[in-house]
């Protein structure tokens, strides 16, 4: 263990690797900045109505996620949990790091060493599936979405962002069905288009994956699914794909299920979770990047983003940030009325 060292994360202590870097070449993987991901699946679990979850992690690396749901989620929530890692020292430090926090490995926590493909195939189903791999999540998407229970929640994670936000457009192409954007709204396109490639392989099962919480964060793009049963929910759903300019296919619907957005919100403090509880309520597709407007107008002043928020919200239209950009505003305006207003704001 002297390559270890102990670190807390949330009500959790936990062994990690000692090297800095994160990379595939880590004895076990863990990458302290995903914490807001493992935040945001707590509050998110806490947030719904679900009780007596059968929880699967199939890429468990330290186990720090399992470990934080069995301190952290809320009395009643797990049935039980499962984690797994094909490394095997993974598996005995999620077994080192049970023991640091005195979670007594019961009859409702289980720990496999499988390929995680195999290890979800195996299951009889899970009512919570992530998916939080390093890089794409495609190679997990099939099993995943055949073991999700009715009514489950499906969590995934893409780190490939360089793909997805238009980096390399051929490559997104190939992995995601789709062609990105490489402008301001880059993100929020390479989010739903992630969020359609997911819904495409769950509608080849007679499964319709509605999004309840997606967000781009820093190098990642994580979207959290509801799953329901039945073709003509997966028609509606499959209905709800469409372009964004030259963008696309990609889900032109909500991005979250506001009265949840809201619930996680009202949970955290985290700025960028209060700014998306504010922008669910806004149901529209892309934002305005205020910058980018200036410029193209040739404004040479560009006055405060909350100023123009206000003076939207006077005309009678919904305003909000976004997560997704610091100078961000998601409206229902339209375009010729808001540079209308910045330049009655210099």
């Amino acid at each position: 263990m002297s390559d270890f060292e102990q670190k807390s994360e949330g009500k959790a202590l936990i062994f990690v690797p000692r090297e800095k870097k994160v990379s595939k070449k880590l004895p076990v993987f863990y990458n302290p900045a995903m914490k807001l991901n493992r935040d945001v699946s707590i509050l998110l679990l806490n947030s719904i109505k679900n009780k007596g979850m059968q929880i699967a992690l199939p890429l468990a690396g330290t186990g720090v996620r399992g470990v934080r749901f069995l301190l952290e989620l809320d009395k009643g929530k797990i049935k039980s949990i499962s984690m797994n890692d094909y490394n095997e020292r993974a598996v005995r430090i999620i077994k080192q790091n049970l023991k640091l926090n005195k979670i007594k490995k019961t009859g409702n926590i289980s720990i496999a060493k499988k390929d995680a493909n195999l290890f979800i195939l195996e299951s009889s189903g899970f009512d919570y599936i992530d998916i939080d791999p390093f890089g794409t999540p495609n190679y997990f998407l099939d099993s995943a979405v055949k073991r999700i229970a009715r009514e489950g929640i499906l969590a995934v994670t893409a780190t490939d962002t360089s793909a997805l936000a238009g980096s390399f457009p051929t490559a997104c192409k190939r992995k995601y069905w789709a062609t990105p954007l490489r402008n301001e709204l880059k993100h929020e396109a390479g989010l739903r288009i992630l969020i359609r490639k997911v819904q495409l392989i769950g509608a080849q099962f007679g499964k319709a994956l509605t999004p309840i919480f997606c967000y781009a964060e820093q190098h990642y793009m994580r979207a959290f699914f509801c799953c329901e049963k039945g073709k003509h929910k997966v028609d509606k759903i499959l209905g709800q794909h469409g372009m964004l300019g030259n963008a696309g296919p990609m889900w032109i619907g909500r991005l979250w299920d506001k009265k949840l957005a809201s619930a996680v919100a009202n949970k955290s403090d985290e700025k960028i979770l209060k700014m998306m509880g504010a922008e669910s309520k806004i149901p529209v597709v892309g934002f305005y990047d205020v910058h980018g407007l200036c410029k193209r107008n040739k404004i040479r002043y560009m006055p405060k983003t909350s100023n123009i928020i206000k003076k939207i919200k006077q005309k009678k239209y919904e305003a909000s940030l976004t997560h997704l950009s610091p100078t961000g505003i998601r409206s229902n305006i339209n375009e010729k009325e808001l540079v209308r207003i910045i330049k009655q704001l210099r």
